[in-house]
């Protein structure tokens, strides 16, 4: 599964929420799985979109027809596009689906790995954090996900902030000394999606 995370700077917000309506039209490609996002918690203006492709060669098949004449409703609506592709790795928690009705929150983290700690950084992922982030009550489903041989997504749905919220405050450091997580990682970005359910695709 490819995924496809999309963050901009708002300058009309009117219309680029009335342009993401549009892509509804998603609904009838080919290999298209799912896309949701929101606004940032952190920082105003921002918006993030999440969209889920079977494989490359679906994603690449729409980029080459439909995307332009559905992206055209919101041109001029944003600035600052950063987008990133991903290849779907392994599940955070089970089972994974790009549905996003039942989550109010989305937590982002971009990890820039250093070379040499890679696999010791995915280890680390699957043993110490996903049992961790798994046995959250408030988290509902998440996915790793890697772009080059040194960049990884971690992608978390949770059920409301407050949620979000308790784990953040009761595990995470704890949970990074265990994980050695300061020796693996380079730098690490992200941000906490409040979840707009009109962009749901």
């Amino acid at each position: 599964m490819l995924v496809k995370w999309i963050r901009c700077t708002v300058v009309d917000r009117r219309g680029f929420e009335r342009g993401q309506r549009k892509w509804a039209g998603l609904l009838g490609e080919p290999g298209f799985r799912g896309q949701g996002g929101g606004w940032s918690r952190q920082r105003p203006g921002v918006a993030h979109v999440f969209t889920f492709w079977e494989s490359r060669a679906f994603y690449d098949s729409f980029m080459a027809r439909s995307h332009d004449r559905l992206a055209s409703a919101q041109s001029g609506t944003f600035k600052d596009a950063q987008v990133k592709l991903f290849e779907y790795r392994f599940d955070v928690k089970t089972g994974f689906e790009p549905r996003f009705t039942d989550a109010d929150l989305i937590r982002v983290a971009l990890c820039q790995v250093r070379e040499e700690r890679v696999d010791h950084f995915t280890l680390m992922q699957e043993k110490v954090w996903n049992p961790a982030m798994a046995g959250s009550p408030g988290m509902i489903r998440g996915m790793f996900a890697e772009a080059s041989t040194q960049e990884f997504l971690v992608l978390s749905m949770w059920r409301s902030a407050a949620e979000h919220g308790k784990y953040r405050t009761e595990r995470v450091e704890r949970l990074a000394l265990r994980a050695q997580t300061e020796a693996d990682i380079a730098s690490l970005s992200g941000d906490i999606v409040d979840m707009e359910p009109s962009w749901t695709v």
